[in-house]
């Protein structure tokens, strides 16, 4: 039998056999248990092998603020924003020189399936000029219209922007807006002119351009080739000596700002913030000024482009925090962080992103609810623009009606699920947030206001119920090389477009600005603009408000049955099109049936649009050969009568990948 000092004597022997072996192969030996009564045993647990004191600690109190720089990337898709990034990360020494280091802050899989940045991304620079040491806080940003909210909340954390313009394109759409909300923020604005390595370049005419439509002298772009690494280290100089350090005070109590957050499901939230005021360190109790909740602070430092512990962080530094937040509700994007017992007024924050497009978000298999909610929420976290609200379907089921940004938002959103949490889902047909201005005072009453805003087409209400309907409207700026100006103002005037504006940017390139409404440019403007000007033209849009529109609901009706999730709102000059064109594309997705199915478009009671999918048909005259031909006739009527009573019964099931193919209106052939 065992005894206690038995197994004391194994162990001990276990472990003298195990330092043996580990002496040979010249590997570290075991750790010594800590004997009785030390204060290894009566405090903390030993953590000498976590991953937060592995890695040496860095004094971040080496950098005064008049030493550090927040700068933040900003361009249109495409322009290098990510390759100038991964050369200013080997130029400080933060990542090795290797043919590898290709778009090294772009983590995720989407980011690198489909070559665009979707999230903006943090890197603490180290690096060295006239004798001194400056702390760089680099933001590599999205350029997408789509993800402007990620590039406002990081231009937050930043005093000045690097706007990289392509020295082949020039400036695009999404420039202008960037260069805007860099300029309204206050922003010190550095141009750079990117890919003069390229045969077509012409960095003199992008010079030009910058010159007329955004008011800086040409002599201060910096020309460079990111992708060779031409001129890259002049950038940095520019960020030392054009952008102001930060405006901070590190002797008052502690002010962070969180303006980024990811789940870890080891360590919980991982609070990306900005500190304003103050210096925060492990061990120290903040307050969240959003929730009141006191928390104890685990772990702070930089990301470099990793994680890197420090000791402390100082007020004009960015980096990250880990407080112990289990719920991802706690960390509220631009909630502000301060000690216990030292209240502090709250920073502004953020303005909440106004959602472009709803859609419907259900599990396929109402079993994984529990699931899709779980990794909707921490999504969700990681990007607050998109807002959820509870909803159900007598199809689908439970869900959400998600609203988001964009069309490509609402894709890489999807994509995200299924790569990161494994959740399949099923989206309905994407719309736009519609107004209504209700008629009598009894649906005031009921709805507790005059004018509803309806995000869900099933429930719009009827046209005796209000007075007026309004569509959302926005503000659309095109740039485009003025051979193609004619075709797009005939696209933009389909579209029940007005035009505004007008204006050349340099010999060649003009500037259009149009009110469009919101449902005629959020599925596929975008992609006819594309194909229209070779790929040259660039599109942007921003909020412009509502305007009274003739709106209908038009149904989708299988064997005429109403399918609610394909309920769609469309003007009414374009009610037949829109009607015609869904059919047409239900047609070509659903499955043929044993028995013949109707697919109608419905205003009402009013059928404005029909297709038919065929049933599968058994040639049951085969075996008939010459004979009566009542004995035909006598077998066809069987089978029609029999296809007749499956029509009946037979339920039409719509598979998840039809609801996305009836969303483009244009046709692929």
């Amino acid at each position: 039998m065992w005894t206690l000092a038995g197994q004391g004597c194994w162990r001990r022997s276990a472990l003298a056999a195990w330092a043996t072996r580990a002496a040979r192969r010249g590997l570290p030996g075991p750790r010594p248990a800590p004997t009785r009564g030390t204060a290894a045993e009566s405090k903390t647990p030993d953590r000498s092998y976590s991953s937060a004191d592995r890695k040496e600690k860095i004094d971040m109190s080496r950098f005064p603020v008049e030493n550090t720089r927040n700068f933040s990337i900003i361009a249109h898709v495409d322009h290098g924003k990510s390759t100038l990034a991964d050369r200013l990360l080997e130029l400080t020494g933060a990542i090795d020189k290797t043919k590898n280091n290709k778009q090294v802050l772009d983590k995720l899989q989407v980011e690198r399936e489909r070559g665009i940045t979707v999230k903006a991304q943090t890197a603490s620079l180290f690096y060295d000029y006239e004798g001194k040491q400056y702390l760089l806080n680099l933001i590599d940003t999205p350029g997408h219209v789509d993800f402007s909210y990620e590039v406002s909340r990081s231009l937050s954390a930043c005093q000045g922007v690097l706007l990289v313009v392509d020295a082949n394109e020039g400036i695009q759409a999404q420039t202008v807006a960037n260069f805007f909300l860099a300029f309204e923020a206050q922003l010190s604005v550095i141009p750079v002119i990117n890919k003069i390595d390229l045969k077509n370049a012409d960095p003199e005419r992008v010079e030009k351009q910058i010159e007329k439509v955004f008011d800086i002298p040409s002599d201060e772009c910096i020309k460079i080739s990111a992708k060779l690494g031409t001129n890259v280290e002049s950038v940095l100089q520019a960020v030392i000596k054009r952008i102001p350090p930060p405006k901070v005070h590190r002797k008052n109590p502690l002010r962070a700002l969180v303006f980024d957050s990811t789940f870890d499901q080891y360590r919980g939230v991982i609070a990306n913030v900005a500190l304003f005021d103050g210096v925060v360190s492990k061990g120290d109790k903040i307050v969240s000024a959003h929730t009141q909740k006191t928390y104890e602070v685990n772990e702070v430092g930089v990301l470099n482009p990793n994680e890197q512990p420090t000791h402390k962080l100082y007020a004009g530094q960015v980096g990250y925090l880990i407080a112990g937040m289990k719920d991802v509700t706690e960390a509220q994007i631009g909630d502000t962080l301060y000690l216990h017992k030292q209240p502090v007024e709250p920073l502004p924050g953020f303005k909440s992103a106004k959602p472009m497009v709803f859609a419907g978000m259900y599990p396929i298999d109402q079993s994984e609810y529990n699931n899709l909610k779980s990794a909707i929420e921490k999504l969700t976290l990681n990007d607050s623009s998109v807002t959820v609200h509870r909803d159900s379907s007598l199809a689908l089921g439970a869900g959400w009606r998600l609203g988001f940004l964009g069309l490509l938002h609402m894709e890489v959103f999807n994509q995200r699920l299924e790569q990161e949490y494994n959740a399949s889902v099923i989206l309905t047909t994407p719309t736009v947030p519609y107004k209504a201005v209700l008629s009598s005072a009894k649906l005031i009453k009921e709805y507790r206001e005059k004018e509803i805003t309806i995000i869900n087409p099933a429930q719009f209400p009827d046209k005796s119920k209000v007075t007026e309907y309004l569509e959302p409207i926005v503000l659309g700026t095109i740039i485009t090389p003025d051979e193609y100006t004619g075709k797009i103002m005939m696209l933009c005037q389909a579209r029940r477009a007005v035009q505004k504006n007008m204006m050349y940017i340099d010999q060649n390139r003009i500037m259009l600005k149009y009110l469009f409404p919101l449902n005629e440019i959020v599925v596929d403007f975008y992609d006819s603009l594309k194909s229209l000007s070779s790929g040259y033209a660039s599109f942007d849009y921003e909020d412009a408000g509502y305007q009274t529109a003739e709106l209908v609901k038009m149904d989708i009706l299988l064997n005429g049955n109403i399918v609610e999730e394909l309920v769609t709102v469309v003007h009414k000059d374009k009610a037949y099109s829109a009607g015609k064109a869904i059919c047409e594309r239900l047609k070509d997705s659903l499955p043929r049936q044993l028995f013949e199915i109707a697919i109608q478009a419905a205003l009402g009671s009013k059928i404005i649009a029909r297709e038919t999918v065929k049933a599968y048909r058994k040639n049951v005259l085969a075996k008939c050969y010459g004979g009566d031909i009542t004995r035909k006739m006598k077998l066809l009527k069987r089978q029609a009568e029999g296809k007749k009573k499956l029509r009946k019964v037979g339920n039409v099931e719509v598979p998840k990948d039809a609801f996305i193919k009836v969303l483009k209106t244009q046709s692929d052939k």
